[in-house]
């Protein structure tokens, strides 16, 4: 086996655990710590697949500024009360335990299917994921939605600022 497969396997069975430690720990602190670890498993991913600068910005982004702002709300909220934000049974744990079941039915379905022979990296994936190549189509034919983001993004930063000065003043 090519190793760069072995590491796609263990790369994935990495980011399948770290996933769900991340939705099973009750601590939130340590919950974050396991989402940074998924960050990376799928940055190692993206690096098996050829796709070096959406790794790059998975590591900056993602680990780098969601996870500051994630630690950052949750010494915000001081959940130091874990007993009460405990839930008893109810229709939502039911819903939830559904989904989960029916999605992993369809893991196990997909792993159990035919392969469809699409195993193969196309041989333009290295000149397509480079960032002069992103740069291109992002500031050519997608301009209107990278700059309605960065208004989207700047209007929450707004509403989070007059959000924490009001109570900041009462």
């Amino acid at each position: 086996m090519n190793i760069q497969i072995i590491a796609f396997f263990v790369l994935g069975l990495l980011a399948v655990a770290t996933g769900i430690l991340l939705v099973t720990r009750r601590n939130p602190v340590s919950a974050a710590v396991s989402l940074i670890m998924h960050f990376f498993a799928l940055a190692g991913l993206y690096l098996t697949l050829q796709a070096q600068f959406i790794a790059a910005v998975q590591i900056l982004v993602y680990a780098g500024a969601i996870m500051v702002l994630v630690v950052f709300v949750i010494m915000l909220l001081n959940l130091g009360k874990e007993d009460a934000l405990k839930e008893r049974f109810n229709p939502r744990t039911a819903l939830a335990i559904a989904l989960s079941s029916a999605l992993a039915l369809e893991v196990l379905l997909a792993f159990l299917s035919t392969p469809t022979g699409f195993n193969e990296i196309a041989p333009s994936a290295e000149k397509i994921g480079s960032p002069a190549e992103i740069g291109n189509v992002l500031f050519s034919g997608y301009i209107f939605p990278f700059e309605a983001i960065s208004l989207l993004l700047l209007a929450a930063v707004l509403g989070t600022i007059i959000l924490a000065k009001r109570k900041i003043e009462d």
